[in-house]
């Protein structure tokens, strides 16, 4: 057992021992030695050797075909021909199903010319396996290679009887287009279409091969006599495409309009987008505008009624609907449509269910006085929207400052402030207010902003912002006690959402007066309320910059006060973050006597550690944190108190033994 378990002294890294195996050369085994054969004896001997291995390959596991391959391409790189095929014999008994094996058989047969073998090896393997395409497809090419086309062509009949996939049988049309073998090519289509795989594209193939040979009788009739053979219950669309597109190329546009009609009208429209698409090019190039448009605009609004018929209160739906209306209609039929759109109320009483459907009624209102200039229908409109609206249970502050601002765009000044003076009186929101009084302020109307102020602080007596904002209102106007009794009222409020920017902002207005004796009081008075240290860092940067002279014993005087009553706070970093401002001020305005004793104050910084807990109770370790310990902390306790006189101790015994050793080198040095 190892009992020193430290790490040793000298580490060995991953990269030094791979560079040691590297230069070590552990596991390169030298290369055999090159033998020369000189005469038959030694070539005989060879021989016998290196047979006598790949046949006990062989023997320790015939099913390796690998093994087989290897021996016979030996055999073969000696001309021993009989031999090597001897061995593929041998092995396609182990393995006749191995693809690789009949082709490797076959290839060498071939490259040394032994025709009729490969022949022979080619008819054993299709008949063997006659679902490999390989084979097939290597037997065809060789006879063709050879120039034995009818040779070739038989191979070919023999393998459409196992009716292959389509790809065999286009390469036999293929091989009778490369001897000018049209008709032939046809017969093999037919048999291809009618028995085989009738599918939409070998069908269109077939009438492409038409068309390419100038059959164009022939092709239209390929045409016709696929659309009958997959009816009205199997259409396609591609196969309309391809004949509505060889019937354009045939200049025959008036054919080309009755096909894609025909198919649009028996085609569902979800599986019709690609006939669409090539019907709107063939208008764009041969037809007129207005049918262009027509074709587009029908079709996008078909869609668009399938949606809304599909879910009536898909509000996405309909503002597309809209939009595509208002872009190519009359108005009349796009206030129908906005009828309808609007028809559909959300059946909950819940607001997040209405947010899209209160911008049907922005927009037909928009639409109304902008689009179709009519003012009276656009206030008809907002009516109506307000009325349906149930205020009770919540509103839309955007539809009552849009209709108010409507009225003003109107010139009708008295109307917007009475649906305005109704909205706050109906459902008073913060947003409302702040509308109103900001339409009374561009107005210049103070008197009435005043009102507004005191029903909005009636309503919400708790938002800051608006006191804040009053109280601007009259120091703008030049009536400071208002603002001061207004901001004496806020801080008086029991409950504030923002307590401390409204308290920023009175103070704020009171420097701005430069009375700052009642900024002293504030502050004083929000001490009564928060010790907090940012307030006491404040009231002391306050007196700094107050400019008299006795700003920097008023400023120290602050910092000793908030240093007292932190003394006891919970929060020692409030408690630092207080003693490095005094410091910083002290850096800058203090003496060496100041700057000496507020050091004397700062605390040590030391880690501890805690035991953590997990919610079900059970330990979860420990955690590592830091600890402030001030001079009066040290002074209580005498635990602490000890510690520093151990730390001063063993500091003096290092400057002891340090002073020891200094001698001796003094003596050493003398000496030499």
């Amino acid at each position: 057992q190892v009992k020193n378990k430290a790490p040793a002294e000298v580490q060995i890294t991953a990269e030094q021992l791979l560079r040691e195996a590297k230069e070590r050369e552990l596991e390169l085994l030298p290369p055999p030695p090159q033998q020369k054969i000189t005469d038959v004896e030694e070539l005989n001997d060879y021989k016998l050797r290196k047979r006598k291995t790949f046949e006990d390959n062989i023997r320790k596991n015939r099913t390796v075909i690998s093994n087989w391959i290897k021996y016979a391409q030996w055999e073969e790189s000696l001309k021993e021909i009989q031999r090597a095929r001897s061995i593929y014999e041998r092995a396609l008994d182990v393995d006749y199903r191995n693809v690789t094996l009949w082709l490797k058989y076959a290839e060498m047969e071939m490259k040394n010319r032994q025709v009729n073998h490969a022949r022979n090896i080619w008819d054993r393997a299709i008949t063997t396996l006659p679902r490999v395409n390989q084979f097939w497809y290597k037997y065809t090419y060789m006879e063709e290679m050879l120039g034995n086309v009818a040779g070739s062509r038989q191979v070919f009949e023999r393998w459409m009887e196992w009716q292959p996939e389509e790809q065999a049988w286009h390469s036999y049309i293929n091989f009778e287009l490369r001897y000018k073998e049209v008709d032939r090519a046809r017969t093999i289509y037919e048999t291809l279409l009618v028995i085989v795989h009738p599918d939409v594209k070998n069908w269109i193939k077939y009438a492409r091969f038409e068309e390419k040979h100038s059959y164009f009788a022939h092709a239209r009739k390929v045409y016709e006599r696929a659309v009958e053979f997959f009816g009205e219950e199997h259409m396609d669309e591609h196969l309309y495409v391809a004949f509505a597109k060889f019937e354009e190329n045939q200049k025959e546009f008036e054919r080309v309009r009755v096909i894609y009609k025909y198919a649009l009208d028996r085609i569902p429209k979800q599986d019709a987008q690609n006939l669409f698409k090539n019907y709107t090019i063939f208008e764009k190039k041969f037809g007129d505008r207005r049918g262009i448009e027509d074709i587009i605009v029908s079709k996008r609004r078909f869609q668009y009624e399938e949606e809304v018929k599909a879910n009536p209160h898909n509000y996405d739906a309909w503002f597309d609907y809209l939009r595509l209306v208002e872009s190519d209609t009359d108005a009349e039929t796009v206030r129908e449509v906005y009828e309808r759109a609007i028809a559909n109320v959300p059946p909950i009483q819940e607001k997040r269910h209405w947010k899209r459907y209160i911008y049907l009624w922005i927009n037909y209102a928009l639409y109304e006085e902008l689009e179709a200039k009519a003012s009276k229908r656009t206030r008809q409109v907002y009516q109506a929207c307000i009325e349906l609206i149930p205020h009770k249970k919540f509103t839309f502050a955007k539809m009552w400052l849009l209709y108010a601002q409507f009225e003003i765009r109107q010139k009708n000044l008295p109307l917007a402030r009475r649906a305005l003076g109704t909205s706050i009186g109906k459902c008073p929101k913060n947003k409302l207010f702040k509308g109103y009084i900001e339409l009374e302020l561009q107005l210049r109307e103070f008197d009435r902003c005043r009102k507004l102020y005191e029903k909005f602080l009636e309503f919400a007596p708790e938002n800051c912002t608006s006191w804040i904002k009053f109280a601007e209102l009259e120091t703008i106007l030049g009536d400071i006690d208002r603002a001061r009794a207004i901001y004496e009222l806020a801080i008086g409020q029991p409950r504030l959402d923002m307590p401390e920017v409204l308290w920023k902002s009175y103070i704020d207005f009171e420097i701005e007066q430069e009375e700052y004796e009642k900024t002293r009081n504030l502050y004083r008075r929000l001490l009564q309320r928060t010790q907090h240290v940012k307030v006491w860092i404040s009231f002391a940067q306050f007196e700094l910059s107050a400019g008299r002279e006795e700003s920097l014993s008023r400023c120290r005087q602050i910092y000793e006060e908030a240093n007292k009553a932190m003394r006891n706070c919970e929060e020692k970093e409030e408690r630092v973050m207080l003693l490095e401002s005094w410091r910083n001020f002290e850096e800058e305005f203090g003496t060496d006597a100041t700057k000496e004793r507020i050091d004397k104050l700062m605390p040590e910084k030391i880690k501890k550690r805690r035991k953590l807990q997990a919610e079900d109770g059970s330990d979860a370790g420990w955690e590592e944190y830091y600890d402030y310990i001030f001079p009066e902390d040290t002074a209580n306790q005498p635990n602490l108190k000890l510690l520093a006189m151990a730390k001063l101790w063993k500091k003096q015994q290092q400057e002891s033994e340090a002073a020891e050793v200094d001698p001796d080198k003094d003596i050493d040095e003398s000496q030499s």
